[in-house]
């Protein structure tokens, strides 16, 4: 039985089908990747940065096939395909850069004698990774784990198996070894059964709530490292010495990346009263001026979601706001035609005790919420389960800093958009996950960090 299956979201055409792993192929999977271990775990740091960088060089040169396939099989538009597959290639070259001194032994004066901390793989690791990022997210896990001598599983969504069988492609053809990296294609049932299985050290997930809980359950059964990195409901403060009007055509940005179908757009736009008026105007206007369309159309600003089912949801919470009081300034009705297409929407008057005000939009769809104070907007920014990212746009530094220290969240720009970077830690607090992707600290995660005494 098919479990993987490719359908394109701008007009439900059927494409690749993909039958899930049976338990033949598991065993495989996790004796491949064992022996993989046993050989790439005394591999030189610069050799696997070495085929880091061969791994960007070869995405680069299929840098348009690739992107292509991202928006036939999840519809991002063409130009945001692109930067993804620009963004692997940045990823791996930075820990190519820096492998070696990030890995380095680090020395420890002590009064008895020697010492140091050293940097040793851990072994096998799972990786759940989602949809919306499909080469992105994976490369996140497989630039910082391959160059600490790990080895990786990566369990991608259903519906975007394609790219990451050409990612293996890609990595294979770079020349990693057989085994290193390996694309599972598990049932979800299976997810628990191969994390308490021995041959794997540790797990790691992007995904909703509900999959972390599973994953996390899991993870804890058996007492292995997991990190997880769950849904986000971002803030977007904006305080009346900010520059309005780009601070309005940031926003749309905000919202309308990746067609809203991302972990850290901003989905709640808080909005001091002295300023709401002229921002809700300017911010309406820019969404409702939001081209919507063929996703590999030139000009394109707003594809399609990912699926029937993501549009079903999106809208049935749209729907579930407005009969809770919320007023609908823009969109929030199912537009006729083939695709999973759905308007840029916006939201406003949402009551206090709706429900809606906790959750997550995964799709173009924003809140707007007035108050009267930066301890109100700080207030109303922290009241969501989630804490994943958060800004503030302000000309006050006071402001600015007073922000920073009390928004609860993982994240926080200021006059800025929120975006991921590899020489930064990425994750969130609260129902947003827990450890940390990218940077030096994504490299950590899946490491011993082993205190030698005497030597």
């Amino acid at each position: 039985m098919s479990h993987y299956a490719s359908i394109n979201p701008v007009d439900g055409t059927p494409g690749a089908r993909f039958a899930s792993l049976a338990a033949s192929g598991i065993e495989a999977a996790l004796a491949t990747s064992a022996s993989a271990f046993a050989s790439w775990r005394h591999t030189s740091v610069a050799h696997r940065a070495e085929l880091l960088d061969r791994i960007a060089d070869c995405m680069l040169a299929e840098k348009h096939a690739l992107a292509e396939l991202a928006v036939a099989e999840m519809g991002k538009i063409l130009p945001q395909a692109l930067a993804e597959v620009e963004k692997c290639a940045s990823i791996c070259r930075h820990y190519a850069q820096h492998g070696e001194a990030l890995l380095a032994t680090a020395p420890v004066a002590m009064p008895q004698g020697k010492a140091s901390v050293r940097l040793l793989p851990l072994g096998a690791v799972l990786a759940v990774m989602p949809w919306n990022f499909p080469f992105l997210q994976i490369m996140r896990f497989v630039a910082p784990a391959l160059l600490g001598g790990n080895v990786g599983l990566v369990k991608p969504a259903g519906n975007t198996p394609q790219c990451a069988l050409a990612l293996e492609r890609i990595m294979r053809q770079a020349g990693l070894p057989a085994g290193v990296c390996q694309v599972v294609l598990l049932r979800t049932e299976d997810i628990a059964g191969v994390i308490a299985d021995p041959r794997v050290a540790a797990v790691t997930l992007t995904g909703s709530e509900r999959a972390g809980q599973a994953v996390a359950s899991a993870a804890g059964l058996q007492l292995k490292k997991c990190v997880l990195e769950l849904g986000g409901s971002d803030a977007f403060v904006v305080m009346p010495s900010a520059d309005i009007e780009k601070a309005a055509g940031q926003a749309v940005i905000a919202r309308l990346n990746n067609n809203g179908q991302s972990c850290v757009c901003a989905k709640r736009f808080i909005v001091h009263e002295k300023v709401y008026d002229r921002f809700a105007t300017a911010f309406v206007a820019a969404m409702q001026a939001a081209r919507v369309g063929d996703p590999m159309a030139e000009g394109v600003q707003l594809g399609p979601l990912s699926s029937e089912r993501a549009r079903h949801d999106l809208h049935a919470q749209v729907e579930h706001a407005k009969a809770q009081g919320a007023r609908v300034l823009l969109g929030g009705e199912l537009p006729d035609g083939t695709g999973y297409f759905y308007p840029a929407t916006v939201l406003a008057d949402i009551p206090e005790h709706a429900p809606i005000r906790q959750e997550e939009f995964f799709g173009p769809v924003a809140m707007l919420f007035k108050v009267r104070s930066l301890d109100e907007a700080i207030a109303v920014s922290n009241e969501t389960p989630f804490g994943l990212g958060s800004a503030i746009w302000t000309g006050d530094e006071h402001e600015a800093e007073a922000y920073v220290r009390q928004a609860d969240a993982g994240i926080t720009a200021v006059n800025a958009l929120v975006v991921s970077d590899a020489r930064l830690p990425f994750g969130g607090v609260k129902r947003s996950g827990y450890g940390r992707e990218l940077s030096s600290a994504g490299l950590l995660e899946f490491l011993n960090m082993k205190s030698v005494i005497g030597a």
